[in-house]
């Protein structure tokens, strides 16, 4: 397991040295490069200055909880984050997950369940081709350069419009946004017409990607929150 993880660097942010301790070598074993933050300000420098490939992040911080350094990661970054802490209660899973975060882990945990959390995050997580403007989801490839889709080789057709919104999604998977983000990006911020164009976008949007298999990803939409250009293959 620990082979697909060579040279990905995990930023673990936990203000109990304890925990941090405990974690490190866990990873470590598993083949990933770790660096520690103990606070939200540390955090974020160390987030910054490493553009990490994936973020373990304590909710009960000192200075600035998790909440709070979630909402900054995912506005710079879809970097995979992962929520840890001690509350336990469903509707703090819902809002960490709501908020951006990839998975939510309750403490106290075991040391493999979070190598094997963070495993399977990665291996959700878009892969960076040799060409920066190229990412391939599974079957799906898409040339942001090029502004061109295709999936298992084959080029997809969309209307201007629709391939600006899937194109935004598609740079930030596996984040949510509502219709007036969408139309603010993709509209702009002059357009005085009905949100409604969103849906019927994302419908046509779907429909050019019957063939991709939906075991490799989706848009989805998530009642009164938006939609979401979701990841399940690399």
């Amino acid at each position: 397991m620990g082979g697909n993880s060579v040279s990905r660097t995990i930023l673990v942010v936990e203000d109990e040295v304890a925990i941090s301790r405990v974690l490190k070598p866990y990873l470590v074993k598993a083949g990933y490069k770790v660096v520690q933050a103990f606070d939200g300000d540390e955090a974020l420098g160390q987030f910054t200055a490493l553009a990490p490939d994936l973020v373990l992040l304590d909710v009960m911080l000192p200075g600035r909880d998790g909440w709070s350094i979630l909402k900054e990661i995912r506005r710079q970054s879809s970097c995979p984050v992962i929520m840890l802490t001690a509350l336990g209660q469903a509707k703090q899973r819902i809002a960490g997950l709501e908020q951006g975060a990839d998975d939510y882990i309750t403490k106290p945990f075991n040391g493999e369940e979070v190598v094997a959390r963070v495993h399977a995050v990665l291996r959700r997580s878009p892969r960076l081709l040799e060409n920066p403007g190229t990412r391939q989801y599974g079957s799906l490839k898409i040339d942001f350069h090029a502004h061109t889709v295709s999936v298992k080789g084959v080029p997809l057709s969309f209307i201007p419009r629709d391939l600006s919104l899937f194109l935004f999604l598609a740079r930030h998977p596996n984040q949510t946004f509502s219709r007036e983000q969408l139309i603010a990006e993709v509209w702009g911020l002059d357009y005085k017409g009905s949100e409604r164009a969103v849906d019927l976008a994302v419908k046509r949007i779907r429909k050019a990607l019957r063939h991709w298999p939906a075991t490799e990803g989706e848009i989805k939409t998530f009642r009164g929150l938006g939609y979401q250009f979701c990841v399940y293959q690399e």
